[in-house]
């Protein structure tokens, strides 16, 4: 069973948000999502400053086996891309909920994260 973690939230296109003490939030690939994948080999990564539509694609990962959207969770604007995936896009493989986030986002309104499926719901959808 893929690993899902309680202090985040998720979609059902396989994200995981963290909000952050500062208001911003963390966002990459579930477990679930770099399994399916396999082997991660690159990432192409939105510019800081980056409007969000949720629901719309703000990313590529590229395994060996498939390409892959990133999809925004809320509306927003990108903080950060993780730069450090440029060169070891398999941090997504090895750490997806640590070292292997892939932007950190300022959500338009913060309540919209809470709207997300909470650990529990998400493992359901994984079941079905």
């Amino acid at each position: 069973m893929s690993d899902v973690p309680g202090d985040r939230r998720y979609t059902e296109s396989h994200e995981w948000v963290q909000v952050l003490s500062d208001g911003s939030a963390r966002m990459g690939m579930t477990d679930h999502a770099q399994e399916a994948m396999g082997e991660i080999v690159y990432v192409e990564l939105p510019e800081a400053g980056t409007a969000l539509k949720r629901g719309e694609s703000i990313a590529v990962v590229e395994s060996v086996k498939a390409a892959s959207d990133i999809y925004a969770p809320v509306d927003g604007e990108v903080v950060e891309a993780n730069a450090r995936l440029n060169d070891h896009p398999e941090l997504i493989n090895d750490k997806p909920y640590e070292d292997g986030w892939i932007l950190r986002i300022r959500p338009a309104r913060t309540a919209d994260a809470d709207k997300l499926l909470d650990a529990a719901a998400y493992t359901k959808t994984l079941e079905s």
